[in-house]
């Protein structure tokens, strides 16, 4: 297929900005999101620290009778899918002539509405079922935020959400590449949105042995996540939504919009191993990360960034580390590999479309975020991993890994747009 696939939009919430550019910028100078837990009490649990969204008010995006009637993974996908229509000339279908049965909407949450589920099921154990309101269902649906932005905007195409645990934003935005390769849709609005920071949530991790008790502020922040680093002891649960809106290169360019990227590549493999832990020699993602490049017909040494999926946890980083090697042999040395999750947090399904938002904005200004709490090298995750300052260096082709629980590897490949 000859014509390309673009993306002329984005938009994004996060525990570190409110806006693509602010998240972005604040990546660049290595801040963290990381903060105390405050969406809950956390009294009897050991984990007290959380990459929350701070000062994001619903009403700012949605009508206030509407609040209460979206979950909060729901609110966080509307506010992030403003900037992007906006920016890609969407919120004006009519003056552009564009056929709203031909955009199609693939935004992604790996597990939906978990607070208003929590809250529905209190009430429930309480004896109160006539205090669960008409809107639970729409509210939980793992699909809401794509139905909710369908029917917002008007577009008719496809509709959908991808769940494929912390790779779902990732599959979503293939999908959308997917959908628009076949010839089903023209445009696409993509992405994830996640909103897991809950009781339940944060208990069950901590129980998995998935999440950092580092709880303790060291200086005036918290110096946990540390992905690939020697001491790392798990990831911080975080949330957010980025959107992205991609397209037909040709139908970008006869629109007059502004074209931010390529979207190249995609690809997605099975370990088929283990429900939580990774394959032990990295070949699924190896995998992934061979086929994508493959399918965006690029070269080994085209790649010149990795954005990892470097969730801090033992056993991801290590394999993730493995993978990459698998897949780049000697010249997995000379890349770049970072781990934007040491500042957002792991924002779930959410977390692999903002990466793909930091890939693109590599490409753009030429610098790479850095992995910040990095302090002590693991002698087995030998890469160079950007450690604690960002990086002026010129990224044609980059590379996003995203990997899930049940032994979900994708990769999606970004390009600039020349």
């Amino acid at each position: 297929m000859d014509d390309r696939i673009v993306i002329t939009g984005v938009g994004a919430i996060s525990p570190i900005g409110l806006t693509a550019e602010e998240c972005w910028q604040n990546a660049i100078n290595g801040f963290s999101g990381v903060g105390p837990l405050t969406l809950f009490d956390t009294s009897n649990y050991q984990i007290h620290i959380a990459a929350e969204v701070k000062g994001f008010s619903p009403e700012k995006y949605i009508e206030l009778k509407d609040v209460r009637r979206r979950d909060r993974y729901q609110q966080l996908a509307l506010a992030a899918v403003q900037e992007a229509v906006e920016q890609s000339g969407l919120n004006d279908l009519p003056s552009q002539k564009i056929n709203p049965e031909r955009i199609g909407v693939v935004v992604s949450s790996a597990i939906g509405g978990l607070t208003i589920l929590h809250e529905a099921i209190g009430n429930v154990l309480n004896n109160e079922p006539r205090r669960l309101g008409p809107f639970v269902i729409p509210m939980l649906m793992s699909n809401g935020a794509s139905g909710l932005i369908a029917i917002e905007y008007g577009f008719q195409g496809p509709c959908m959400s991808v769940a494929s645990a912390c790779a779902s934003g990732s599959d979503g935005i293939g999908i959308a590449w997917l959908l628009i390769r076949s010839g089903m849709a023209d445009i696409v609005v993509t992405g994830g949105s996640e909103a897991t920071i809950t009781p339940v949530a944060v208990g069950a991790f901590d129980r998995l042995g998935a999440m950092s008790r580092k709880n303790e502020l060291t200086g005036n922040r918290y110096l946990t996540p540390q992905p690939f680093d020697r001491d790392r002891d798990g990831l911080v649960i975080g949330e957010g939504a980025s959107i992205l809106v991609i397209e037909k290169e040709s139908h970008a360019r006869k629109r007059g919009v502004r074209i931010l990227a390529e979207l190249a590549g995609y690809a997605s493999t099975a370990d088929a191993f283990h429900i939580t832990a990774p394959s032990e020699d990295g070949s699924g993602g190896a995998r992934a990360i061979s086929l994508a490049l493959e399918s965006a017909s690029a070269n080994l040494d085209e790649v010149s960034y990795i954005n990892a999926h470097g969730t801090a946890t033992s056993l991801n980083d290590y394999s993730e580390t493995l993978a990459i090697k698998k897949a780049f042999g000697k010249q997995a040395y000379n890349i770049p590999v970072s781990s934007t999750k040491s500042m957002t947090g792991h924002m779930m399904g959410a977390t692999g479309a903002l990466e793909v938002l930091f890939c693109m904005n590599t490409i753009r200004d030429g610098i790479i975020p850095p992995t910040i709490n990095y302090v002590t090298p693991d002698p087995q995750c030998d890469l160079d991993f950007v450690p604690n300052q960002a990086r002026e260096k010129e990224v044609k082709t980059a590379i996003s890994n995203a990997f899930g629980f049940g032994g979900h590897n994708s990769v999606l490949v970004l390009r600039k747009y020349v």
